[in-house]
């Protein structure tokens, strides 16, 4: 795919050879797979020095996959803070496009939520903590990063929990850039989980900063309800 020269040094940087994922994963084995979302499947691996990743295999047409690939290499690999997942790589190799990150060792936050066996039970500082560390990621994210990034797809599923119990915000394929001086940009197709879109985004594509807003107050009300919210339906990228 093409990238802008600024990136491309750093982006040679970051590149994985296949055989070394297929590696590091068993083969993508089933006993390696974390977890599975509408865009992609996530499988733990172990490289040879011991350090633990884990790697998102992306799903769907090659176009999707490398629209997401960019968009996510691009942005990650570019920002640095405690509350969001660390990118450490990628790997486009004919019809397979993966993403490499930290590994982070507790899963996501869905898990502590809606598991009703109450093993993984949160009590009220851990729930406040979360809340305030995605807060802290959404605020650099808006404001701290340049250029500011709106998520777009702030869920559950896409918070992750590390061995502190500190949040870090993933998946970045659906981010949108708000370029200097914008407050907002249009989209003509809504992209995202119901549930968690903001009504302006999900009827008229409006893209602003206010849409992760109110995604992040559904995750509130989830985190202190332990309750879903009434959808959870993935809508198509634009």
């Amino acid at each position: 795919f093409h990238m802008k020269p600024a990136f491309q040094k750093m982006a040679r940087a970051l590149i994985f050879d296949l055989t070394a994922l297929q590696e590091a994963t068993q083969n993508f084995s089933e006993a390696n797979k974390l977890g599975e979302g509408g865009y992609g499947i996530v499988y733990k691996g172990i490289l040879p020095d011991g350090q633990e990743i884990a790697v998102k295999k992306l799903l769907g047409a090659t176009e999707h996959g490398l629209h997401q690939l960019r968009n996510e290499v691009l942005l990650l690999a570019e920002l640095q803070h405690k509350n969001l997942v660390r990118l450490q790589g990628f790997c486009s190799h004919r019809g397979d496009t993966l993403l490499v990150y930290e590994y982070i060792k507790n899963g996501s936050l869905d898990n502590f939520l809606f598991d009703t066996s109450e093993v993984n039970t949160l009590n009220w500082e851990q729930q406040y903590n979360i809340i305030l560390g995605i807060a802290k990621g959404i605020l650099y994210l808006h404001e701290d990063s340049s250029p500011r990034i709106i998520h777009r797809d702030l869920k559950a599923n896409n918070i992750l929990l590390d061995e502190e119990m500190d949040p870090k915000i993933a998946d970045f394929g659906l981010a949108r850039l708000l370029q200097e001086g914008h407050t907002h940009t249009q989209t003509t197709r809504a992209a995202g989980t119901l549930g968690y879109m903001a009504p302006e985004y999900a009827i008229h594509g409006s893209v602003s900063p206010k849409i992760d807003i109110f995604s992040f107050g559904v995750l509130v009300f989830e985190i202190i309800t332990r309750r879903r919210n009434c959808s959870s339906q993935i809508m198509g990228i634009p």
